[in-house]
């Protein structure tokens, strides 16, 4: 136990115990006076407590014994997205969530996030590095992803199920995917999205009355507000421009502490959760955003650091889309705030309130962690 304790990253240890100082100073300042969410200090020490439990457990397993279970692994997170459909909760229109005991609640899309790491990381570490064949590497890795994203894509959770897009994409490229059919894929990605936005600006008063009568009318709003910023309405708009506006005036060191006035006027919804990053731009400014995003880019840095010393190539691939996962989590959380990307339900990892958010970020990086304890050994595959 010991032995494993000297070999645990202290710079990460260090910046999720940060994280953990940084969101709850925001999640207060963001709900002080929000009618709709009441800040509960004892909860939110619960959810820190389990959530570092859960570090610690999983960086003293080793992670091959997760490779080895990675098939059984997947079929659970499978069987939680279906069972979703039938016994889960909805909310903000998205059936989403399992109500648990004691008012908290639980995403099962979340935990697949991490589920699929390892069952794409297994499978395709059995190529060793040698480069991957389309009908019996890649053929079946977009399976094993295609289908918990078609599951939680109709949910409707459009942000997580573009996050297993990108663990897919950024698996692929580390796996040693060939150039050829990397190079396919991105002119069918392109090719598709073209189509999309044809297809969407040309039929948008069908697509639009559809949706609406499906109760899935925001949908529409939102790329609206993406792809034609002029034409949508103040609605529309309310979120992004507000956004925009509050992190703009926190100027370079902010408004001061529980001083935001956008925040605490309500005019950023979701302060506590989707919208955090506001909170600290608008009351800490360019300064306290710069912080954060550079303690991001640290911890990223040494799980990367982390992947180069491995000699083992399913911890190699795990690492890889852990990474993906974040960079794509920061980036697009930010990147809908100032108006760059379109607005989806990503929460800022670490920072923004929501227990199971938490709960598998934590696993993540402790995944990661065992990752580095047990690099000693030899490989598995």
């Amino acid at each position: 136990m010991l032995h494993k304790l000297k070999k645990i990253d202290i710079p990460i240890v260090v910046i999720l115990l940060t994280f953990m100082v940084i969101s709850t100073l925001l999640v207060y300042s963001a709900t002080i006076d929000d009618h709709n969410i009441e800040f509960d200090l004892k909860k939110m020490i619960v959810i820190y407590v389990i959530t570092i439990l859960a570090f610690i457990g999983i960086t003293f397993m080793d992670f091959r014994a997760l490779l080895k279970i990675a098939p059984y692994l997947y079929i659970v997170g499978l069987g939680m997205l279906g069972a979703v459909y039938k016994f889960g909760m909805e909310i903000n229109g998205a059936k989403s969530w399992f109500q648990l005991p004691g008012g908290l609640l639980f995403q099962p899309a979340e935990l697949m996030k991490l589920m699929l790491i390892i069952a794409v990381a297994a499978f395709i570490a059995r190529r060793q590095g040698e480069p991957l064949l389309f009908l019996t590497d890649v053929f079946p890795v977009g399976l094993i992803v295609f289908v918990p994203f078609v599951l939680v894509l109709i949910q409707p959770d459009l942000g997580n199920a573009i996050i297993f897009l990108v663990i897919f994409v950024g698996m692929l490229w580390i796996g040693n995917v060939k150039y050829v059919h990397f190079l396919i894929g991105v002119l069918i990605v392109i090719a598709g999205l073209i189509l999309f936005t044809y297809l969407f600006t040309h039929y948008h008063d069908p697509i639009k009355t559809y949706f609406t009568e499906k109760g899935k009318g925001h949908w529409v709003a939102r790329i609206d507000t993406f792809l034609d910023p002029e034409s949508a309405t103040k609605d529309q708009k309310f979120q992004v421009d507000n956004s925009i506006k509050a992190i703009g005036s926190g100027g370079l060191t902010g408004e001061k502490y529980l001083q935001g006035s956008s925040v605490h006027r309500h005019f950023i919804p979701y302060a506590y959760s989707d919208s955090i990053f506001v909170v600290l731009a608008e009351e800490f400014g360019f300064v306290g955003s710069s912080v954060l995003l550079l303690l991001y880019f640290v911890l990223i840095y040494r799980m990367i650091l982390i992947s180069i010393q491995c000699r083992d190539k399913g911890g190699v691939f795990v690492i890889v889309g852990v990474v993906s996962m974040f960079v794509f989590q920061i980036f697009e959380n930010v990147g809908m705030l100032i108006g760059i990307m379109p607005l989806t339900g990503i929460t800022l990892p670490f920072i923004s309130y929501g227990g199971t958010s938490l709960l598998i970020n934590m696993m993540s990086i402790g995944l990661v962690m065992s990752i580095r304890v047990h690099q000693e050994k030899e490989p598995s595959y």
